[in-house]
């Protein structure tokens, strides 16, 4: 029984349970998916989804909750970790346009730009390129911070708009600049939870 939380405190979290259960059934494996609010909730979870939202907030309120350090100690032992969106920009070793008591988790080895793309207004979707798949995915990027430097060769580039990176792995950990849970694409999802078993 596969356990995977979705970090619960702020953002898109029921759409990213929902794409998850489908992946799961479309998998045909046996998955349990839950909000992630306390640190006891980590006791044997198999792989963690953070989502969008406002990466200041999720941040504040994982450290408030008591996940920021166990999530950190389970990504560093190699449990899959899918950060979207906002995501993205906590699981990120430099942040541009990070406040100074803002934390991060530091598990992807790539520079981000918190806001490049704007206000909610600037928001747009796009067909994007997968290195796993044919098929063009379409991106829907809402005020979305941009990966604008690769900090290692641990980091392999997985989704691409025309020549640019929008998205990552980095072994156990994935890195999105777009929001894969507000399609009904679940190709990213079970590439993600495949690291799981």
């Amino acid at each position: 029984m596969l356990k995977v939380g979705v970090v619960g405190v702020q953002g898109a979290v029921s759409e990213h349970i929902e794409a998850t259960k489908r992946a799961i059934g479309q998998m045909g494996i046996s998955g349990k998916v839950f909000w992630l609010k306390k640190p006891e909730q980590l006791k044997g979870i198999d792989a963690i989804i953070i989502p969008g939202g406002e990466s200041t907030t999720i941040s504040r309120l994982m450290l408030k909750n008591g996940l920021f350090e166990g999530i950190k100690k389970l990504g560093e032992g190699g449990t899959p970790i899918m950060g979207t969106c906002a995501g993205l920009i906590i699981l990120s070793k430099e942040v541009i346009g990070a406040t100074p008591e803002q934390r991060f988790l530091e598990l992807l080895d790539v520079k981000v730009n918190r806001n490049a793309y704007g206000r909610q207004v600037d928001s747009f979707e796009a067909p994007l390129k997968l290195t796993f798949s044919e098929e063009p995915f379409v991106g829907v990027f809402i005020r979305a911070p941009r990966i604008v430097e690769l900090l290692s060769d641990r980091v392999k580039p997985i989704a691409w708009l025309g020549d640019r990176i929008v998205g990552v792995e980095q072994e156990n950990i994935i890195g999105l600049e777009f929001h894969p849970e507000l399609t009904d694409d679940t190709r990213l999802h079970k590439y993600f939870l495949r690291k799981a078993f």
